[in-house]
């Protein structure tokens, strides 16, 4: 090894050593800090537009909860635009990636939109039907749906610990709709709607990763033509199911305060993409899950309070077994992962390593 490559290989030695030190010396005061600040922020984003989305749902004027969905997928694709507009003017301050509308991704992009579609309909539908006390409960499948479709898609079957995790998750669920039913207050309308939403969460997931490389892997890309297509699909559904008629008859149509909150429902549905791959960027996908199981309790003991109704201890249970077998599956999953990742360095990867090293 001749004497410019040993100090090209220490050079790079020094640079990585110091970036490491550079990352250790941050006082953990500041780092714990930007973590819950980052924490808050999804926390906020996310029950905000439950709670948004649940106001605008639960209107007994405006019987129009497809034209709403809608109406969030427009302002979405409204934000990629302004985004991408200001990526350009301000290179260095905004990061957005250019957007130049391609036919055929947007074709290969279809299949997902229709689960894509499926999702934010029946879950503000179920929203609509079971309020947000319940929304946990009713939403709680998703779950037992990524297991039984990774079976039978991926053909991956899951450990013993994980299916238990999911028992625990159906018995919360049933329970929780036996309390719902015993209280008086059950819509088996959203239960159903709520059911097929975990269904389309699940399936969401899968086609998402066989599309990302259409869009080369760029998350806002493909929420731009998830949302972009979407938009077109609604259209012919708001016809088909009346809800034209029922809005050119809604007596605030011309009002700004509704026009407001229909626009903030959109910017939080288009925000909450944004929060969660920063949660994750913060924390990690593990520590995702655990606060996104923290937040639904949050958000039931809230939208209790807000209602100001009573449930019974039962009722508390079944959603303390869901947000349980949640939490636990999230866990048994990632220690799972833990196990296959690559083992520690053996004497031979070590030389390879250092010959490699060397080799720069």
């Amino acid at each position: 090894m001749n004497r410019s490559q040993l100090k090209r290989s220490r050079i790079l030695r020094m640079a990585f050593s110091d970036s490491t030190r550079s990352d250790k010396e941050e006082p953990f005061i500041l780092r714990a800090s930007k973590i819950a600040a980052v924490v808050a922020l999804y926390w906020f984003i996310s029950i905000s537009m439950v709670f948004l989305n649940n106001y605008l749902l639960d209107s007994k004027e405006l019987d129009a909860p497809v034209f709403i969905t809608f109406f969030q997928c427009v302002v979405s694709v409204g934000l990629c635009w302004i985004l991408n507009f200001l990526s350009k003017l301000c290179p260095g301050f905004v990061d957005f990636p250019s957007l130049k509308f391609d036919f055929r991704v947007s074709r290969e992009v279809l299949p997902l939109t229709v689960v894509f579609i499926g999702m934010i309909t029946f879950n503000n539908l179920c929203l609509k039907y079971v309020g947000v006390a319940f929304y946990t409960v009713g939403r709680s499948l998703s779950t037992v749906f990524n297991v039984l479709l990774s079976y039978a898609v991926l053909k991956q079957t899951t450990s013993f610990y994980a299916v238990l995790c999911c028992g625990v998750i159906l018995g919360g669920f049933w329970l929780g709709v036996d309390q719902e039913s015993v209280a008086g207050s059950l819509s088996w309308t959203g239960v159903v709607f709520g059911v097929i939403a975990s269904l389309c969460v699940s399936l969401n997931a899968i086609y998402t990763k066989k599309v990302m490389p259409v869009v080369d892997g760029n998350i806002w890309k493909l929420s731009y033509y998830n949302n972009l297509n979407a938009s077109v699909l609604f259209i012919p559904l708001i016809v088909v199911l009346g809800e034209l008629k029922s809005l050119l008859e809604f007596n605030r149509l011309t009002h700004l305060h509704f026009w407001g909150m229909m626009i903030l429902g959109g910017v939080f549905g288009f925000a909450i993409g944004y929060v969660t791959g920063l949660q994750i960027k913060f924390t990690s996908p593990l520590t995702h899950n655990v606060s996104g199981t923290a937040k639904s309790c949050a958000q039931t003991v809230l939208a209790v309070i807000y209602s100001a109704s009573s449930k019974s201890a039962l009722w508390w249970t079944s959603n303390m077994m869901v947000l349980a077998g949640s939490f636990a599956y999230t866990w048994v999953k990632g220690l799972e992962m833990k196990k296959v990742q690559v083992p520690p360095e053996t004497p031979t990867t070590s030389t390879q390593k250092s010959k490699e090293d060397s080799a720069v």
